[in-house]
C-alpha cells in the first residue's frame, strides 16, 4: 500500500477549520502537521481546497441480493465513493431478506468482493424471527432495522409482542422505518375509492401523511424510554416529530437519535408537479413548513444525522403510474452536494456538515477509528472544491438506474478525490478498483 502525503489542505474537523498537511502510512493518518517534509510514494496537492472526513451514511438500499436489475453493492458503492462517501449501512430489504444470520453474512461476502466503500449490512426484524436478531454480534453489525410502516420488501413489524420483545432484549441498536400502518391504509383506501386512477404522486403525502409518521414514532419512542432501547429513528419527515427528541444532551450520551435525509431536507411537496413519481419516496416528501422545520432541527441537534436512504429504482419501474411506481429515490453521489447549496446559501458550515455526516453518525453507531481526520484513525477522507460549479448529466452518474432527479441540476462545489483507508479510490473523475472497501467494526 501506497504511503500519500497530501499537502496544502484545509482540513475540516471537531468543529474546526485548520490549514495542515496529512501523511498517510499502511492505510492510516500517521501525521497532521502545518508541514510535513517527509517523503511519500505519492504526493497530491490539495490546492488549498477542503479536506473533510469521509461520509458514512447510515442508510441506503443497495438492492442486493435478489434485485439487481435495479442496483448493486458494486455499482452503488462507486456512485458514493464518487460522492465522498466513504462508508455506508445497508438495509434488508432484499431478495431474500437479510433475516437469517446466513443471510446477513452472504452479504457482507458480497461486500468484501465487490464494495469499493467500507460496509455494513442491518440485521432485519420481523414479526418472527427474534432468535436470529439475538445472535447479533454488536461489535460487527451496524443495527437492527424494524420496519414499523412497510415499505419496498414489506417487512413489516406489525406484532405488539414481537415489537416489545425486539426493543426489551436487541443485542444492539434499533434502527425503525416509522408510518402507522393502520394510518397510510385507510388513507390509500380512501383516496383510492374517491379518486381512483386519477391517483398521482402529489398525494403521496396525503395517503403516508404526518400523523401516520408522529403517531409511530410517538410510539417507537416510548418503547424505547419504556425498555431502555438503543433507538436510532430514521428519515424524519415532519415539523410534528421534532419535539421528541432531546437536544439537551451530548449525541455520545443519547439513548435515542434521529436522522433527517437529503430529500425531505431539499425538495417540498410542490415538487411533486415537476418530478412525480421521482420523487416519490417512504416517508413521503411534504409541505414546505415541514421541510423548512428541518433544517433548523439539525442545526440546533434536534435531528442529529444526515443520510440519504438511496434507493434506485429503474426508469421503467418509476414511470408507471403513481400506484404502481416504487417509493425510492437514488442519492447517494449528490448528498454532500445538497448540503453545501444550503453552505452557500449561508444556512449552515462546512463544519456543521462535517458534524452531521462524518462525525455523528461515527458516534451514534459507534464505528470504530472513522469519521474524523485524526491520528491513528483509518485515511478515509475526501478532499472537496466548494466552488467548484457543475451540472449533473446523465452520463457522469455511476448509478445502476442510470437516472437522478438531479440531472440538469447545476451544483457547486466537487469531490476532487476520495481516499477509502488510504486507498485513491477516486481521483481527477475516475475510479480505481485495484482494492476494496472494508467490513465497518464498532466499539460496543
Amino acid at each position: 500500500m501506497k504511503n500519500i502525503l497530501i499537502r496544502n489542505a484545509r482540513l475540516v474537523n471537531r468543529g474546526k477549520i485548520r490549514e495542515a498537511d496529512i501523511l498517510i502510512r499502511k492505510g492510516r493518518i500517521e501525521r497532521i502537521d502545518a508541514v510535513i517534509s517527509i517523503p511519500a510514494d505519492l504526493e497530491l496537492d490539495a490546492g488549498g481546497h477542503y479536506v473533510i472526513p469521509g461520509i458514512i451514511d447510515d442508510q441506503v438500499h443497495f438492492r442486493e441480493p435478489g434485485l439487481t436489475h435495479k442496483a448493486t453493492i458494486a455499482t452503488e458503492s462507486r456512485a458514493a465513493v464518487a460522492g465522498g462517501v466513504t462508508s455506508f449501512m445497508e438495509m434488508p430489504n432484499v431478495q431474500p431478506p437479510s433475516v437469517t444470520q446466513e443471510l446477513l453474512e452472504a452479504k457482507y461476502q458480497i461486500g468484501a468482493a465487490a464494495s469499493l466503500a467500507n460496509y455494513s449490512f442491518y440485521m432485519g426484524a420481523t414479526n418472527d424471527n427474534f432468535e436470529a436478531v439475538a445472535q447479533t454480534d454488536p461489535a460487527r453489525v451496524c443495527g437492527i432495522k424494524v420496519f414499523m410502516g412497510s415499505s419496498t420488501g414489506n417487512m413489516l413489524v406489525d406484532n405488539l409482542s414481537a415489537l416489545e420483545r425486539i426493543f426489551a432484549e436487541a443485542p444492539t441498536l434499533v434502527a425503525t422505518h416509522c408510518e402507522d400502518e393502520e394510518t397510510v391504509r385507510h388513507n390509500l383506501e380512501r383516496y383510492k375509492s374517491k379518486y381512483g386512477d386519477q391517483l398521482s404522486a402529489s398525494f403521496h403525502p396525503k395517503i403516508r401523511n404526518v400523523e401516520a409518521c408522529l403517531l409511530s414514532s410517538s410510539r417507537a419512542i416510548a418503547l424505547a424510554k419504556r425498555f431502555n432501547t438503543r433507538l436510532h429513528i430514521l428519515h424524519i419527515s415532519t415539523r410534528d416529530e421534532l419535539a421528541l427528541f432531546d437536544n439537551s444532551i451530548p449525541l455520545v450520551q443519547k439513548r435515542i437519535t434521529s436522522e433527517v435525509c437529503v430529500h425531505h431536507l431539499h425538495f417540498h411537496s410542490g415538487d411533486y408537479k415537476r418530478y412525480g413519481n421521482l420523487i416519490k419516496c417512504n416517508p413521503a416528501i411534504k409541505s414546505r413548513v415541514h421541510r423548512d422545520a428541518l433544517l433548523p432541527a439539525l442545526l440546533d441537534d434536534r435531528l442529529d444525522v444526515v443520510a440519504t436512504d438511496h434507493a434506485p429504482h429503474t426508469w421503467e419501474e418509476k414511470t408507471q403510474p403513481y400506484l404502481q411506481a416504487p417509493s425510492g429515490i437514488p442519492l447517494i453521489q449528490h448528498s454532500l452536494n445538497v448540503m453545501l447549496e444550503f453552505y452557500h446559501a449561508g444556512k449552515i458550515s462546512l463544519e456543521k456538515i462535517v458534524e452531521k455526516m462524518c462525525h455523528a453518525p461515527a458516534v451514534a453507531f459507534r464505528v470504530k477509528e472513522r469519521g474524523f481526520l485524526d491520528e491513528g484513525y483509518w485515511a478515509d477522507l475526501a478532499i472537496v472544491d466548494v466552488n467548484h460549479r457543475w451540472a449533473v448529466t446523465d452520463d457522469s452518474l455511476y448509478y445502476k438506474c442510470g437516472w437522478s432527479p438531479f440531472t440538469g441540476h447545476n451544483f457547486r462545489g466537487k469531490v476532487l478525490t476520495t481516499l477509502v483507508n488510504g486507498h485513491l479510490a477516486w481521483h481527477e473523475g475516475r475510479l480505481n478498483q485495484d482494492k476494496m472497501g472494508e467490513r465497518l467494526l464498532f466499539d460496543r
